[in-house]
């Protein structure tokens, strides 16, 4: 589901392995312009949450590893947090919230509606089950265009 840039996927791949043995979950990887920079931004994950130490540890080791095998260089490098309104877009991230509210855009419409809130139940082979309206409702990975938490205060 993740529609990453051609930079930002080989860092996602290059990044992966060596943050997973740091103890953190890699979320995602973007490479986009804002004004006349070019950031590449590396978003990680643990529970209990991430720290400014956190960042700095996986900065560290990708740093290097990214001068040397990217096919390009960003003028910045960040290392983050994804936020509490990050998109989900692993089954991973789907397993990390479930029991919560979710909104899911979809590709294929169900019952006639391509934007379905509701509350995660499982995730089993490749399906997304949610609680919505009181049903149960199957989602296929292949279908979900986007999705994020429901954070209501």
């Amino acid at each position: 589901m993740a529609n990453r840039s051609k930079i930002a996927q080989i860092a996602f791949e290059l990044a992966e392995p060596l943050v997973s043995g740091l103890g953190y979950d890699l979320v995602d990887a973007e490479y986009k312009k804002e004004g006349p920079a070019y950031f590449l931004r590396i978003f990680i994950y643990k529970k209990g949450g991430i720290g400014i130490e956190d960042c700095e540890q996986v900065s560290k080791v990708l740093d290097p590893i990214f001068d040397q095998s990217l096919p390009t260089t960003p003028d910045y490098f960040e290392v983050s947090s994804p936020g509490l309104d990050r998109p989900l877009t692993t089954e991973a991230d789907f397993e990390r919230y479930v029991g919560e509210e979710v909104e899911v855009t979809l590709s294929n419409p169900i019952d006639g509606v391509t934007k379905v809130e509701g509350i995660i139940l499982r995730i089993d082979s490749g399906i997304l089950y949610l609680s919505a309206k009181d049903k149960e409702v199957q989602v296929l990975f292949d279908h979900i265009t986007s999705a994020k938490r429901c954070i209501r205060f």
